[in-house]
């Protein structure tokens, strides 16, 4: 007879959905979405829907496995978990004992966001082995600087009340591709009158279902915010009581903002000063106004200013006080979970007496260097690179042979024979194939877990639904057996994951404040301890040590990225097209590279007429796309998705899938953002030239 189990979607989305798996006789042969959870609501994206297909693909890694060929070849035999466990414990020994623990780096990030999986036991394991730590910056680091600047919190408008707004601006955000479920309270808002505007350098699935597209020129989002401001202050749009009772330094900010006309923004943004005009005035009154802002905005060499500047606008306009006003870029902080517990930062104490250094992941190819030299630190945060060279690499919930900037640098590390690698993996990516050990892991419907959201406000317990193929082991239970082979006796290395999960709801804080395990098992969602509905700066309550909103004026500006059309001039005149390169809809970084379809859309560049045909360029053409830092080769969309100027390759192909065996990433930079030290994807110069006759 038929089962029906809980599970929880584990991909890096905002939406954090619930599901439900149909089992018969110990395997899955539906999947959907829980129509009782208040966000998911019953269906699921398209990238999930297929899930089961990559559960059961003959792609699975099944067996631990060690390399026979050259580095990048993919050549494997199979070995037992004994073999692997060992030899991963005899180098990393090795490896610590004749050049210091922090010659050993760990690489993830969100392959899983399920909290014991991406970032417990491996922690732990690292930090207890004096390991270098890893400044996990590739995806939202420039966004979060940016939104904590503005509101002091990184809470959010919840999705349930984006229903009753009056206007919603997409800024950044494909709701449609990346962050689906706010589309039902989209439209039950749009039935009731309301408009959605898009603000975005691409006209996307959503742009091109909404009431109006903006195209913005990549990282011009700060000069628009500005003259947004300097027309809400200007014709005295701003909420007057609200600015006065939970904000601080307004006349400061009229007066910066007066030089940042619609005219000047016009130049910089590409949209006409009177449509900044008209924006800035609609915004400023009608009410309720929400704005969804993505983290698209922050992959740009400005992005910590432009999510700073957007996310003031509500406070200026007092949007808070409003249901279905405000904004939201991420809710991930009201999430006051035991984060020190459950990560145990303190047994570095034990190896190295302090804390180990740090290294910036969106600099792994300076980092994976053979002298380690080179690699800048960032100045907001603490450590850089010393001279230490980086000779144990071990990568899980990532893959960055495909992920990370710089690509060839990224690639010319992992081929270095000094460089031991090991890589924890559900199929044979990119990164895989640079492996000298290879171990299968589980997927999300096979391991026990707790998930928090960045899109919505309710805690998640997952169990495993599904039994494990093969020989395959969570990270967890890997990580687990390595601090046993390592000799780790403490006692927080035989933590259940029961026992971890206790650890992390043990938190004082009111949010999180008597939520249970038990309750959680009963329940699978259990929504964190908030009003309902939640306002949280509807009467000020600002993460600062008043309460108010800071506008912080004289801090405020914007300089085009070296990389843009208004940037450095030699460079542009050398290679004159702003590449972005946003997620694409039916995939999930490179998680989905496998798929066939996915391999498709993400091989080709979209280019304008214009663009095109000065380049005698047509749909369907190969062409190769390059700049000093390298070239990868990708297949003409000729459309009106992009203005001209700006070509558009959907991200992350693997590579090893593509002709020249690079993706996007052969072509964009490790310099990093204004803050957070985040990469700068979108700020990317390139030229385009066909290839054939």
């Amino acid at each position: 007879m038929p089962e029906i189990r809980r599970s929880v979607c584990a991909l890096d989305c905002p939406d954090c959905c619930s599901l439900l798996i149909t089992v018969d006789n110990g395997r899955g042969s539906k999947l959907r979405g829980d129509p009782a959870h208040p966000v998911t609501r019953g269906f699921l994206c398209g990238k999930v829907a297929q899930y089961l297909e990559r559960e059961y693909s003959p792609g699975r890694l099944l067996h631990p496995q060690r390399r026979v060929g050259a580095k990048g070849h993919g050549q494997f035999e199979r070995i037992s978990w004994d073999e692997a466990l060992d030899t991963i414990a005899g180098r990393l020994r090795g490896i610590a004992e004749e050049f210091g623990p922090e010659a050993i780096l760990p690489y993830s990030y969100a392959g899983t966001m399920g909290l014991l999986n991406g970032g417990g036991m491996d922690r732990r394991f690292f930090h207890r082995l004096g390991a270098s730590r890893l400044d996990r910056t590739i995806c939202s680091s420039a966004g979060g600087v940016g939104l904590t600047e503005a509101l002091g919190l990184r809470y959010g408008t919840e999705p349930e009340q984006f229903r009753h707004s009056r206007l919603i601006i997409a800024w950044g955000a494909n709701i449609l591709g990346t962050n689906v479920h706010l589309w039902p309270f989209v439209m039950e808002a749009r039935r009731n009158g309301a408009k959605l505007y898009t603000i975005d350098p691409r006209r996307n699935r959503t742009g091109a279902a909404a009431d109006k597209h903006f195209f913005i020129n990549p990282g011009s989002d700060t000069a628009l915010a500005l003259a947004m401001m300097h027309v809400i202050t200007g014709e005295n749009l701003h909420d007057a009581d609200y600015v006065e009772r939970y904000t601080e330094g307004f006349e400061a900010l009229r007066e910066r903002v007066r030089e940042w006309t619609p005219q000047r923004a016009a130049e910089l943004t590409g949209i006409a000063a009177e449509e900044i005009a008209r924006l800035a005035r609609e915004y400023a009154t009608t009410r309720p106004a929400a704005i969804r802002l993505n983290y698209g905005t922050q992959r740009s060499e400005r992005g910590a200013m432009a999510v700073r500047t957007i996310a003031l606008l509500p406070a200026l306009t007092g949007s808070w006080k409003d249901i279905g006003g405000g904004l939201q870029l991420s809710t991930s902080q009201a999430f006051h979970l035991n984060r020190a517990g459950l990560e145990r930062a303190d047994l570095q104490e034990k190896p190295l007496g302090r804390p180990a250094r740090i290294v910036n992941m969106s600099l792994l190819g300076a980092a994976l260097s053979a002298s380690g030299t080179g690699l800048p630190a960032c100045p907001d945060r603490p450590g850089g690179l010393s001279h230490l060279p980086i000779k144990a690499l071990v990568v899980y919930n990532s893959n960055p042979a495909a992920i990370a900037p710089n690509q060839n640098a990224v690639l010319s590390g992992l081929r270095r024979e000094d460089l031991f690698t090991v890589v924890l993996e559900q199929f044979q990516n990119d990164t895989a194939d640079y492996a000298d050990i290879l171990l299968p892991v589980t997927t999300f419907l096979e391991h026990t877990d707790l998930y928090y959201a960045y899109g919505h406000y309710y805690l998640q317990l997952a169990r495993p639904a599904l039994p494990a193929p093969g020989e395959a082991k969570s990270n967890v239970e890997i990580f687990r057996l390595l601090a046993g082979r390592m000799g780790f006796d403490d006692a927080c290395f035989t933590d259940s994951e029961d026992d971890m999960v206790r650890t992390l709801l043990d938190s004082p804080h009111p949010f999180v404040r008597g939520i249970t395990l038990e309750e959680l098992d009963r329940q699978g969602s259990v929504r964190l301890k908030l009003p309902e509905p939640f306002q949280p700066f509807a009467s000020g309550g600002f993460g600062t040590a008043d309460g108010k909103c800071h506008f912080r004026a004289e801090e405020l500006d914007y300089t085009p990225p070296v990389e843009s059309r208004h940037g450095d001039t030699a460079l542009r005149r050398k290679y004159p097209l702003e590449l972005i390169s946003p997620k694409h809809d039916d995939s999930m970084n490179s998680t989905f590279g496998h798929r066939d379809a996915v391999d498709l859309e993400t091989a080709t560049v979209h280019l304008s007429a214009a663009d095109a045909g000065g380049r005698a360029i047509h749909t369907s053409d190969q062409v190769r796309v390059y700049n000093d830092r390298g070239s990868c080769v990708l297949v003409a969309q000729v459309d009106d998705s992009v203005r001209p100027g700006v070509a558009c390759a959907p991200a992350v192909r693997w590579g090893k899938r593509s002709p020249d065996k690079r993706n996007v990433n052969a072509l964009t930079s490790d310099r990093l953002t204004d803050a957070g030290g985040g990469p700068t994807f979108y700020s990317c110069l390139v030229q385009v030239e066909r290839i054939g006759d």
